[in-house]
């Protein structure tokens, strides 16, 4: 998993920056002990660098186990393993803040986490 590869490959799908075209904010993204900053604006991902280790400032937050996330990241992913949304109602994956924000793009962020599994050779 390479976040930060991920601005580049969020910029190579064209489809992101629609779904997102309303999408401006800082979102914490945190695996295991790990944490991101994305940095959105209107869409495009500008950056993913890792999370200042006090006190991050961010909109909202996504969070998950790494056991979970690796699980996520299978390429296929298995049965029920595969969409955000199902492992948040699962518990496995977290949103914590502005989770409106979260639900309106639901898409881009679906979009942008699927970019992340590593392709099948």
């Amino acid at each position: 998993m390479n976040v930060a590869a991920l601005p580049a490959r969020a910029a190579a799908a064209p489809g992101l920056a629609r779904w997102g075209r309303d999408l401006t904010a800082d979102v914490l993204f945190s695996v295991g002990d790990a944490a991101w900053i994305l940095a959105i604006h209107k869409g495009v991902l500008i950056s993913a660098n890792p999370a200042p280790p006090l006190m991050p400032s961010y909109d909202l937050a996504i969070r998950a186990g790494a056991e979970d996330f690796a699980r996520f990241l299978q390429d296929p992913p298995p049965p029920g393993w595969h969409d955000i949304m199902g492992l948040v109602r699962l518990g496995t994956f977290k949103v914590e803040g502005n989770v409106a924000l979260f639900m309106a793009h639901i898409f881009w962020f679906k979009g942008v986490l699927a970019l992340l599994r590593e392709p099948r050779a």
